[in-house]
Order: structure tokens, then C-alpha cells, then sequence
């Protein structure tokens, strides 16, 4: 199975956080499925350790190709296509991020790991 990962996600498998559900943690875990990260998780996180906001990542946002690959994902870019379908989004989510996520997951039918009950409401598949 092919799954994004929000940041969230991403951030709390990395520091094995145990606010990563047992579920997610175990579809993270298992070497036949494919995780997928978003250039948006790099931007996000990059975003948030410049403001201040996520000081322990400042050394993931450094090397964040680096340390995706270590773990074995793979990046997902953000092309035109996800660009206008997250920008033409109904509804009122005001997150660029979150709306990016739900349009990658949208455009590259993948679901999503993620604790963001909205993203349902937009018919992305969420698993948590």
C-alpha cells in the first residue's frame, strides 16, 4: 500500500512519539507498504523551525532529503496540478499545508496518515 504522511505523522515517528496511533505506527512500520513524504512536510517544517515554532527539527529541516531516504520514503513534489487543486478547495480550512496534503492525497489517490478528522470531509482516505 502507497500512504502520505502528514507532518505530524512524519514527526512523531521520527522521535517515536506515543502520540502515533498503534495503528499508524504499525502501517509506518511495515517494510511492504511505500510512505510517502510531501515537499509540503519539507516546507512546513522548515516554515515552523524558522519561526520558532518546532526548534527540536531545526537538524531534520537541514537534511530533510537526508533523513527521509535514511528512513526509506519516498518524497512526493508538489506539481501544478496539486497547486490549483488545493488552492480551488472548498470550505473554510485556512492551513496551506493541510490543504496541500489533502490535494496530493486527492490527485495521487493515496491515503493519508494523519490525526486531521476535517480531511474526510474532503474524501481523502484517513488512516489513524
Amino acid at each position: 500500500m502507497r500512504v502520505l504522511l502528514d507532518t505530524h505523522a512524519l514527526l512523531w515517528w521520527l522521535s517515536d512519539d506515543s502520540n502515533l496511533t498503534r495503528p499508524a505506527r504499525k502501517i509506518i512500520a511495515d517494510t511492504n507498504n511505500t510512505l510517502i513524504v510531501s515537499a509540503a512536510t519539507a516546507w512546513e517544517i522548515a516554515t515552523k523551525v524558522r519561526l520558532g515554532k518546532l526548534e527540536a527539527a531545526a537538524e531534520l529541516a537541514t537534511d530533510f532529503s537526508g533523513h527521509i531516504e535514511r528512513e526509506g520514503f519516498q518524497l512526493l513534489s508538489i506539481t501544478c496540478d496539486h497547486g490549483i487543486r488545493a488552492g480551488l478547495l472548498p470550505g473554510p480550512l485556512k492551513d496551506p499545508f493541510d490543504r496541500m496534503f489533502i490535494a496530493q492525497s486527492q490527485a495521487e489517490n493515496l491515503p493519508i496518515i494523519s490525526n486531521e478528522a476535517a480531511f474526510g470531509s474532503y474524501g481523502v482516505r484517513r488512516l489513524w
